[in-house]
Parts: C-alpha cells; sequence; structure tokens
C-alpha cells in the first residue's frame, strides 16, 4: 500500500506499510525523557469509598488520572500560541496532518561560550529538498540516552537565528527536532528562534506553522525524504503530546 505525491515537478511514491514512529511516549519514572524542570508523568487510579480504578487491586475496570507537562514530558507539538497572550490552540494551528518532510542530521557547533547550536553557517551547504513542507533535524551523535535523558539544568543544543531564518525562507511550516527547544535553555525570555519561527514579530505570523519538541529518530533510518503524519491529542490548548510518524519511498 503506497500513497503517491506532486513534490515539486516530481512524482514521489511512499510505503504507507513501514512506518517509523519518531515519538518518545508519556511514561511515569525517571527514566522518561523530560525538560524545563517538569516533574514526572504520573499515573494513578480513581478511588472512592464504593469505587477503585484498578484492575490489580480489586476493581472491574483500569480508570486512571494522569498528570503531566506537555512541554516538559515527551514528545510534544506545540503552536504559536506557546508565546501569545491570546491563548491560541494547537488545534487551530494544525488542520493538516501529513507533509513531504526532509530528515537532516547534523553535529550541534560548539561556540565559544561552551553552547552547542545548530547554526546557519554549518548548514550553509545543505539543501532543502524542493516542494517539502517539514523538516526534521537529528542531532549527532545520535546516543540512546536521549529516549530517557532530563534535559533540565544541561543547557541542550538549540537553533541560531540565521539558521531558522534560512528555514522559514525555504517553506517549512512545521520543524521537528530531538532537543527540548528551538531556543537555548535560559535566554531570558528572548526565545528569538521561536519568535522567528512564527514571524511573531511580523504583520502576518505563521498561525498554521508548528514545532515538535522531543522527538527521537533511530540511527537505523537514512537522511532523505519521507512523508510524516504528525497525530495529535484533542487536548484544546497551545502544545499537545503528539506522535511523529514517518513514510519512506516506495522500492521500485
Amino acid at each position: 500500500m503506497e500513497i503517491i505525491c506532486t513534490l515539486a515537478d516530481r512524482i514521489v511514491h511512499f510505503d504507507l506499510t513501514r512506518p517509523i514512529d519518531i515519538s518518545l511516549p508519556l511514561q511515569e519514572g525517571t527514566e522518561a525523557v523530560s525538560c524545563f524542570y517538569a516533574p514526572p508523568v504520573e499515573m494513578q487510579p480513581w478511588r472512592s469509598e464504593h469505587f477503585t480504578g484498578s484492575v490489580a487491586e480489586g476493581g472491574a475496570v483500569n480508570y486512571f488520572w494522569v498528570k503531566f507537562y506537555p512541554h516538559g514530558n515527551g514528545t510534544h507539538t506545540e503552536s504559536l500560541g506557546h508565546l501569545t497572550p491570546d491563548r491560541y490552540s494547537i488545534q487551530e494551528a494544525l488542520k493538516e496532518f501529513h507533509f513531504p518532510a526532509q530528515l537532516i542530521s547534523v553535529y550541534p557547533e560548539q561556540l565559544d561560550n561552551g553552547d552547542r547550536v545548530i547554526t546557519h553557517r554549518q548548514m550553509s551547504g545543505v539543501d532543502f529538498l524542493p516542494g517539502i513542507r517539514a523538516l526534521i533535524l537529528r542531532t549527532l551523535p545520535n546516543e540512546n540516552l536521549k529516549q530517557r535523558h532530563s534535559y533540565s539544568g544541561t543547557n541542550p543544543p538549540y537553533l541560531d537565528v540565521g539558521l531558522m531564518e534560512a528555514i522559514v525562507a525555504a517553506g517549512v511550516e512545521h520543524l521537528l527536532i530531538d532537543l527540548p527547544s528551538v531556543d537555548r535553555e535560559e535566554d531570558g525570555g528572548v526565545l528569538a528562534a521561536h519568535r522567528c519561527f512564527w514571524q511573531l514579530d511580523g504583520m502576518q505570523p505563521r498561525k498554521h506553522a508548528t514545532i515538535t519538541e522531543l522527538i527521537y529518530v533511530a540511527n537505523t533510518v537514512q537522511d532523505g525524504l519521507y512523508l510524516l503524519n504528525i497525530q495529535i491529542s484533542n487536548l484544546d490548548m497551545d502544545a499537545s503530546p503528539s506522535k511523529p510518524v514517518i513514510y519512506p519511498l516506495s522500492k521500485k
């Protein structure tokens, strides 16, 4: 089973029988990925005088409540409502769910101050494929630790504004990264890369654009062209837990 798309001036075929999940789950415990000092995800059965929502504890069904922070626990997709005083839901931003996407692997560059940054200079020789609407950035080295790492207080890599300007100019509407943020962990609230991506300081903010953070792309997945499906929950807030899935080109 495949899907056929027109991409720029060519026809491409994607194989729907080979999905590649690039999300990290919401799960309990300190071994789950987290950032920005979010506490671990909590999942507990509802309990009352006459009911226990746990089969293991003698209840008829499992009926749990869940506590988590979308921006700090697991893979999540966010809208420009992340930065605006007015409420803007991810449900308003994400009306389509399939996009031609390019996966690019890159080593962050270490600056004199010790920061590790994905810069426009180091990616100036990378060509964005014509017609892509989504860009997936995989940072190197791509260690398994990313799947369970607590990034809080570690000053993880981020993107410089020059690169973000080039990403916007290339027509990328959906950016996916395996980092907690496109901006520096502590930047005094400037959030320059976020603001650049959504064009928040211009006349026409990019309300349809999204950023997905804390993904994980295995080393077995090659750089190149994919079909991206972004799955989100129907959570009415600026960000939602998400499950991005990519599909490779058909083997023909």
